[in-house]
């Protein structure tokens, strides 16, 4: 537990520092680091062997996220899909680049667009709703609904993750409705607390298919990087996409 409250609140300093600072180099360097690390979890969870070739390849395509994270992304995942199909390697090669490389580029560009702020307001509805998730389940855990809410992850319940999305959404849109119309605000924050829970039972997924409790271990008593940021892989391309119809 004391090396859990540690590495949090190390955690909540760095976002701290990344928010008040608010430049777009020093908040670039954080996502790059956070999606090598990220790609090289991916890679254990895909069980995919990784060369110097394929590092190379999400090198280039990180200094691409520099000047547009957007095309960095879409690069990426055709080059490296290029690069499959031309020597025929395996197919496997490009799962990491899909997840979570890209998810991440649309992520930087929600800040790259629409600013921290925006930014602020996708880590309060995804930490509400996974707050609110637990508050609910651990207390009203199957005191409606006799069944969990799927085999994936068993200690999940429909009242947790209906409170999740209730909790989630609500503070989303109030928070969003300082800056954006109230009703595009509570929108979407309903749709990003819906798609985030399923960007963390998609980890759990591909956690229990590779026989692993944790995607890693860089952060001690919280397992690694993609335990950490796997609903908002989902969340923060949904919300890029709702925020610039």
């Amino acid at each position: 537990m004391k090396k859990r409250i540690i590495t949090a609140v190390a955690i909540l300093a760095v976002l701290a520092i990344a928010v008040v600072i608010d430049n777009y180099y020093l908040t670039g360097f954080l996502f790059a680091v956070i999606t090598i690390i990220g790609f090289y979890e991916a890679s254990r969870l895909f069980n995919v062997d990784l060369d110097e070739k394929i590092y190379l390849i999400l090198g280039i395509s990180l200094l691409f996220s520099f000047i547009n994270p957007f095309f960095a992304g879409i690069f990426g995942v055709i080059i490296i899909a290029s690069y499959v199909a031309y020597l025929q390697k395996e197919i496997n090669l490009v799962a990491p680049f899909v997840y979570p490389f890209l998810p991440l580029m649309f992520f930087y560009s929600l800040y790259f667009r629409y600013g921290m702020n925006t930014v602020i307001w996708l880590i309060v509805i995804v930490a509400l709703t996974d707050s609110f998730a637990y508050f609910v389940g651990k207390n009203f855990a199957k005191k409606f609904f006799k069944n969990g809410f799927c085999h994936t992850s068993p200690n999940k319940s429909w009242e947790g993750v209906i409170g999740g999305v209730i909790g989630g959404a609500l503070a989303g849109g109030i928070f969003g409705g300082f800056y954006y119309p109230i009703l595009i605000s509570f929108g979407v924050s309903f749709v990003v607390s819906i798609v985030s829970v399923f960007g963390d039972l998609f980890e759990s997924y591909l956690k229990r298919r590779a026989g692993v409790k944790d995607s890693g271990n860089i952060l001690p008593g919280h397992g690694g990087v993609l335990d950490r940021i796997d609903s908002y892989l989902f969340a923060a391309p949904v919300m890029l996409v709702m925020l610039g119809i």
